[in-house]
């Protein structure tokens, strides 16, 4: 089974094929640009148009940028302390600039890597079952779609679902997003929430993930506590933050203004 030293190696790894830099710049004090470039082995879901992505793992920025918003993007990590730079009101004095340029503020969301040596299967009062990909060709609907991506279905790998009387009511699910990284997701029936049914999918799908020797994460936005809380009680803690810019009308699209 991985090691943390192994996962936190293989996340950064991964991290740097993302961003088209070294491992080791992000652990330098010091922030790093360098030029945007999805390679083939960076995450699936990421896609161009991509004008700048910024990581960062708690010591500095690396921020990957297309040459035409490279020096507006320099002086914005070097003007602000670094954590800084991933909010409010500091963003807004990115945004200002960035709105003559065509582009906007994407998404923006928080990783959490397992704790190997913390990570168990936490109990269940339901029955649960380990589920492969022929399983889940029937389970692509809304219900289970932080689980399960439709759109990726190719990248779904692995499952646990947890059954009340042969009924599913909870899921959780990985998505094969890297080489060596699987993403967890995970949905629980409304009335099924609060049994702790969450903790136990994901605590189990992630040990099972580690025994097939790859490496899980999570993510969710800063503000969705119960997600943050459900990653912390199965063993997961915070370990990197993200933050992408792409074009005006690509963010425009997702709100639903084009």
């Amino acid at each position: 089974m991985l090691t943390n030293r192994k996962i936190r190696e293989i996340a950064l790894r991964q991290s740097a094929w993302d961003c088209n830099c070294e491992a080791a710049d992000f652990l330098r004090e010091e922030n790093v640009v360098c030029p945007e470039g999805l390679g083939p082995n960076a995450k699936r879901y990421y896609q161009e148009p991509l004008a700048a992505t910024l990581v960062s793992y708690g010591s500095n920025i690396v921020a990957s940028v297309k040459d035409e918003y490279r020096a507006l993007i320099q002086e914005y990590i070097n003007k602000f302390v670094w954590y800084h730079c991933f909010e409010t009101p500091n963003l807004h004095w990115l945004e200002e600039r960035l709105a003559p340029l065509g582009q906007k503020v994407c998404f923006m969301a928080e990783y959490f890597l397992p704790d190997a040596d913390k990570l168990r299967p936490l109990p269940c009062a339901y029955e649960l079952k380990v589920l492969t990909r022929a399983d889940f060709a029937s389970l692509y609907l809304p219900e289970w779609s932080n689980a399960l991506c439709e759109k990726r279905k190719e990248l779904d790998v692995l499952g646990v679902g947890a059954y009340d009387n042969g009924v599913l009511v909870g899921l959780a699910g990985c998505s094969a997003d890297a080489a060596d990284m699987w993403q967890i997701g995970v949905d629980v029936l409304p009335a099924y929430r609060r049994q702790g049914i969450a903790k136990a999918l994901t605590s189990r799908l992630a040990c099972e993930i580690l025994e097939r020797d790859k490496a899980p994460f999570y993510c969710c936005a800063w503000s969705n506590i119960r997600s943050a809380r459900n990653a912390i009680a199965c063993g997961f803690s915070p370990a990197w933050v993200e933050m992408s810019v792409k074009p005006a009308a690509t963010v425009d699209e997702m709100n639903g203004e084009v």
